[in-house]
């Protein structure tokens, strides 16, 4: 069986940044990651100096290549199906789909989100014309004809005014949820037009929007726009492993990614269950494996 001092789980921004700090550290770490990475579906990544407008395919493969640098780092592209506490030696076995186990001392689970749309076929146009995060491509879609896909009307409000930055020409879809009338009346003086009526259907080749069907028939032209989606963790390792978990979903941490179980972390999006930056993220990751390789340090010396 294959012994690590840390086991990560996930290879994006976060768990590539947690093993390059950790292997810089000298320690015996294992990655594993299926591929299945929330952004990849989007062309470019943007917003990380030195590496803006880079493909996510790409930023993940140049994250690899550095590790390759460090022995001590050991890569698996396959999908962690279980973990369990080895409580007589204060370990964890680690188990894969290809049936492979794995002992560690240490877990940081770094598995980030996935998305559910108010609207499925959002995924048709996702990550090439419609999107979540102005600040990672709020510039590509600038002055361009807009929808902002919201429910609720905090979110109808915040996405809004925030994407109103880039382009003034927008119109915000409900989805057949309701806004009260001062919101509306708030967004209306902008010259933001209000669609409450259910989406029926978008209309677009090759995942770019073209127009949006309303359900009495009424189609609006669009080019693209950014809908508010809801999060969760692809994978119940949290619950599993008995992290404690807040009143809003976030696990419950020191602020350097110690969960309240001894001996497992958290690292980027999976701790919150929100959307973050592959700058944040990667920041995140190295704080994590800063809190890993000091409790190793201190629990051997």
């Amino acid at each position: 069986m294959n012994i690590f001092d840390c086991i990560v789980v996930g290879a994006g921004a976060a768990g590539l940044s947690t093993s390059l700090t950790l292997g810089r550290a000298r320690r015996n770490i294992g990655v594993f990651d299926d591929g299945s990475n929330r952004n990849r579906v989007t062309q470019e990544s943007h917003g990380f100096i030195t590496r803006d407008g880079t493909k996510p395919h790409e930023f993940r493969e140049i994250g690899l290549k550095e590790l390759e640098k460090y022995p001590s780092i050991s890569y698996f592209n396959t999908k962690i199906t279980e973990i369990t506490k080895d409580i007589v030696n204060e370990r964890f076995i680690v188990r894969t789909k290809d049936d492979e186990e794995y002992s560690t001392e240490k877990i940081v689970l770094a598995t980030g989100v996935q998305e559910v749309f108010p609207i499925l076929s959002v995924r048709d146009y996702y990550g090439k014309s419609i999107f979540s995060c102005p600040y990672c491509d709020g510039w590509e879609m600038r002055d361009k004809p807009l929808v902002v896909i919201a429910e609720d009307e905090e979110y109808m409000l915040h996405m809004t005014k925030l994407v109103y930055n880039w382009s003034k020409d927008l119109v915000l879809i409900t989805n057949g949820a309701r806004i009260s009338e001062q919101s509306a009346l708030e967004l209306q003086k902008r010259n933001i037009k209000i669609m409450v009526e259910p989406v029926k259907k978008l209309i677009g080749v090759d995942g770019y929007l073209r127009e949006v069907e309303f359900e009495s028939g009424e189609t609006i032209a669009r080019s693209g726009g950014f809908v508010i989606p809801t999060f969760y963790r692809p994978i119940s390792f949290v619950e599993q492993l008995g992290c404690e978990i807040d009143e809003k979903g976030a696990v419950v941490t020191d602020g350097m990614g110690r969960t309240t179980q001894k001996n497992i972390y958290i690292a980027g999006e999976t701790e919150k269950v929100l959307p973050s930056s592959l700058m944040m993220s990667a920041g995140e990751g190295n704080k994590t494996a800063v809190a890993v390789n000091t409790d190793l340090t201190m629990e051997r010396f």
